[in-house]
């Protein structure tokens, strides 16, 4: 047989092999083509993935009656291998793309990404508020698990940030076997609605000479409110802003006042381009409207996360402003907490119980779970500090923020990361 014959013949075989393969359905597809009512939709997405998929799973609205009807909740579902593991990502709020997560390339998994019920497309035709609780939304992350687990059978990985984060952390309260390993990344346990553990971070965290700078800073805006507040009026009416449920614009503009400290050490802010004293009121109002501090006291805004804001205010709490450490200056604001951004009609009762069980069940069985926080962000504020027998750990990246990740703590802390999730996955991290 020539050369030539030869290469044609195996080019021949692997093209058959090839169309072989690329004809068989992949098992996690063949497994939503069983569930009544799903939608599964092939997108674009990452090449770490060999294929990704957007899915509406119906969920029922209420688990414990299913028969009040149901809503479709969408997921993200990325496939690499049937034997990878699993990485849940448990969204705090609407999850509108694909993206991937820093664990799943680490661990090399399948990924799916679960919208928060209430939040983006996963809505009921009818917004039933008191189906808005954290058991609820547990009960759906677990349906998700019981579903999938039927093809990946590798070791899960629950995982969030932020709102995200105590996603995973009352999920797993609530059903213990669904994850091995469960790594919430800066997310608070708020012990109330005006969680005062935060006034007191605000009032000690970095140094004497900033905190001094940014309470100056915010004197300034207040009591300049002649030159300031007509740009932010003209702002507003430009980019479509109305201000009634924070009660006018004039509160308004003293809200993102108050809230400028908690943005501050959220987002990592630097003390040095805060503008200085007598700075032009353009300067002044650009700095503050670039922080998006006006928007988010906006009707717009508001709208946007009314559902979290229910859930703030009955069960995963919050925090609030001081107007008196303004010698003053508030003079609109007539609501210190966020009650005004919660649904019409809703009528929210907090519940200070749900939060302390959650923190009680992660400080003595929450086993196998990574805290990653960052130590200057305001919301370390209300971390899990842990003192109970859980096999658990907690990392504070030094100088870090709201944006805090495995891939940027500093060396000595990733490497122990990759260390702990090593042992606990029993498989080796690919580092990048």
């Amino acid at each position: 047989m020539t050369v030539k014959k030869r290469f044609y013949n195996w080019a021949l075989l692997f093209l058959l092999l090839s169309l072989s393969s690329g004809a068989q359905e992949p098992a996690v597809v063949a497994l939503l083509r069983t569930v009544p009512g799903a939608e599964v939709q092939e997108v674009a997405a990452d090449t770490f993935f060999r294929k990704t998929w957007k899915v509406m799973l119906p969920q029922p609205l209420n688990h414990d009656h299913p028969g009040k009807g149901t809503f479709r909740q969408r997921l993200w579902v990325s496939w690499r291998d049937d034997e990878a593991p699993v990485v849940l990502i448990t969204e705090g709020y609407s999850a509108p793309a694909p993206y991937t997560s820093e664990l799943a390339r680490l661990t090399c998994a399948n990924q799916i990404i679960v919208e928060h019920r209430f939040f983006g497309r996963s809505l009921p035709d009818t917004l039933d508020w008191s189906c808005l609780t954290i058991r609820q939304a547990a009960a759906d992350h677990h349906n998700v698990y019981v579903l999938f687990r039927k093809v990946w059978r590798g070791k899960w990985i629950s995982t969030g940030i932020s709102k995200g984060g105590q996603t995973t952390m009352y999920y797993r309260y609530f059903y213990p076997e669904d994850a091995d390993i469960c790594v919430p990344y800066v997310g608070p346990l708020n012990h109330s609605i005006v969680d005062s553990r935060i006034f007191a971070f605000l009032d000690t965290v970095g140094s004497d000479r900033c905190r001094r700078r940014i309470r100056a800073f915010q004197m300034e805006v207040l009591q300049r409110r002649k030159e300031i507040f007509p740009l932010f009026q003209k702002w507003s009416e430009e980019n479509g802003f109305t201000y009634r449920r924070a009660g006018g614009d004039s509160a308004a503009y003293e809200y993102a006042v108050m809230e400028y400290p908690f943005s501050f050490w959220q987002w990592g802010m630097a003390c040095e381009k805060i503008p200085k004293p007598g700075s032009a009121p353009e300067e002044i109002f650009d700095y503050l409207s670039k922080a998006g501090l006006y928007e988010y006291f906006s009707d717009e805004g508001i709208r946007k996360f009314e559902a979290f804001y229910y859930q703030a205010m009955t069960e995963l709490g919050y925090y609030g402003y001081r107007p008196s450490l303004y010698q003053g200056e508030i003079r609109n604001v007539r609501d210190t907490t966020f009650r005004f951004a919660v649904p019409a009609g809703s009528h929210p009762r907090y519940d200070p119980s749900v939060m302390k069980r959650v923190e009680r069940y992660l400080q003595t069985e929450g086993n196998r779970f990574l805290y990653i926080y960052g130590a200057l962000d305001t919301w370390s504020a209300t971390a899990v500090r842990l003192h109970g027998p859980a096999e658990a750990v907690e990392i504070f990246k030094p100088g870090g923020c709201h944006t805090t990740r495995i891939r940027n703590l500093p060396d000595a802390q990733r490497h122990e990361v990759f260390r702990i999730l090593e042992k606990w996955l029993g498989r080796k991290i690919i580092e990048p």
